[in-house]
């Protein structure tokens, strides 16, 4: 049964099978109006659907007629989501289209990609070495792509999602066990960028949240640290203060005694570093800077001083970010709650966290166990 539509929403009607179909008309073909129509479970899910094909009209990135090239749509897509995502997720996915799916894809019709041209690409890429990790990023961005297609009634379902993702071998992470947490602090204790490791390893922060910090992020009476945004690196706009990688990402942290000292004395020698630097002090209220006060980037800022810092302190070789790593692990093993981990960490959920540390869990159940044998021994005495 048709129902008199409301204004600007298109034609919305109930189908003889139960579904829900919404028509919008988008052009002219041949002097011949052209139709767009999408489906649904529900009258309130179509008309979002008309009403963002609406919107896409008006803007002119819905051609009327036949199935734009995937090519053009997936330029339009970009245009669409940039400023609304992070500018170093917008890079990401910029890079991913242009290198990787227009080049093999781009010239197919969006209603005529099928599940083998998108396996296809997945194995070419993988003979040209790419890790399946890469794989599976890309098969990602283009199942993000064709679901805005398919809500803009270009296309009637959205094929990646039946193309089976690269499986990614499990890759065990390196930490630092407790005594070689304590090797890496006092190896730290005169470097001037002690508070960097400190905080990354008591902390767990991201390397960009610990270059996006300002001063004013921490109270150091309170022992309080904000997390509110990450310092990135992006193509064609150099580095920029984004807002976090999600919403759990965006936390309050309680800080260690110890890491609040580190900070005090960083905090002292930055003061040094500016009476030394004088007029050529880069003004900020950035947390970690270099001696003229300009924000820290670049492995070389980064990845060799950590590097020295390892060999200094006897340590295997590891990355920075395994310093996050080990901030969980050393947390579970203390017998932190998994929840409690998950939210310092900010994971946006906390299968990530359990997944990420299975290797603590055994030792951790063990501890549970012992824990009921030592709540029950009253009762099973005989």
């Amino acid at each position: 049964m048709r129902r008199k539509r409301d204004n600007g929403e298109g034609t919305i009607y109930r189908r003889k099978d139960g579904r829900w179909a919404g028509g919008v008309q988008v052009g002219f073909v041949n002097g011949r109006r052209a139709m767009k129509v999408v489906y649904g479970k529900s009258r309130s899910e179509v008309l979002e659907k008309v009403r963002e094909l609406l919107e896409s009209a008006r803007r002119g990135t819905i051609a009327p007629g036949r199935s734009p090239r995937l090519d053009t749509f997936l330029n339009q897509w970009l245009q669409t989501i940039e400023g609304s995502i992070r500018p170093s997720t917008f890079t990401s996915y910029s890079g991913i289209v242009r290198k990787h799916l227009i080049p093999v894809l781009g010239h197919k019709p969006i209603d005529r990609l099928t599940v083998p041209d998108i396996a296809d690409l997945l194995a070419r890429k993988r003979g040209e070495g790419l890790s399946p990790r890469t794989g599976q990023y890309i098969l990602f961005v283009l199942r993000n792509a064709l679901n805005k297609a398919v809500r803009w009634g270009i296309a009637s379902r959205n094929v990646a999602q039946l193309v089976d993702a690269p499986r990614v071998a499990h890759r065990d992470v390196n930490v630092l066990s407790p005594e070689e947490a304590l090797q890496l602090v006092t190896a730290a204790r005169e470097d001037r960028l002690e508070a960097l490791w400190v905080l990354a390893l008591s902390t767990g922060l991201r390397r960009g949240e610990l270059l996006g910090l300002s001063w004013s992020d921490i109270d150091l009476e309170r022992r309080q640290l904000r997390v509110t945004k990450a310092l990135q690196r992006v193509t064609g706009k150099g580095l920029v203060l984004a807002e976090t990688k999600t919403r759990m990402g965006r936390r309050s942290i309680i800080l260690p005694i110890g890491t609040v000292e580190a900070l005090r004395r960083h905090r002292a020698r930055q003061a040094g570093d500016r009476l030394i630097a004088g007029s050529a002090w880069s003004q900020s209220d950035f947390v970690f800077t270099s001696a003229r006060g300009t924000p820290l980037d670049g492995d070389n800022m980064i990845s060799r001083p950590f590097t020295r810092l390892l060999e200094r302190g006897g340590l295997q070789a590891m990355r920075f970010h395994d310093l996050r790593h080990s901030c969980a692990s050393l947390l579970l093993a203390q017998g932190v709650a998994p929840r409690v981990v998950m939210e310092t960490l900010g994971h946006s959920r906390i299968s990530v966290t359990l997944d990420t540390y299975t290797h603590v869990l055994p030792a951790l159940q063990r501890e549970a166990a012992d824990a009921m044998d030592r709540a029950l021994a009253p009762s099973l005495d005989p």
